[in-house]
């Protein structure tokens, strides 16, 4: 039953990652659309919290890797 629960949480976390970078590209292209000048901070900034939801869907699959 645990491996289950295990398997479920990591789920969720790859579920929640993605949506998590899917809104932050398109949310990111608006701006663009908006302002086109701002074009090299808005990336820098996109990249960066794409890698801090990478970061925390790493550490969550990890996490329920090893309570399983």
């Amino acid at each position: 039953m645990t491996g289950s629960l295990a398997a479920i949480g990591m789920g969720l976390a790859v579920i929640g990652a993605g949506l998590g970078i899917g809104n932050i590209g398109a949310k990111a292209m608006e701006a663009i659309a908006r302002q086109p000048e701002a074009m090299g901070d808005i990336r820098a900034n996109m990249i960066l919290m794409a890698a801090f939801v990478e970061g925390a869907a790493l550490i969550a699959i990890l996490l329920s890797y090893l309570v399983a």
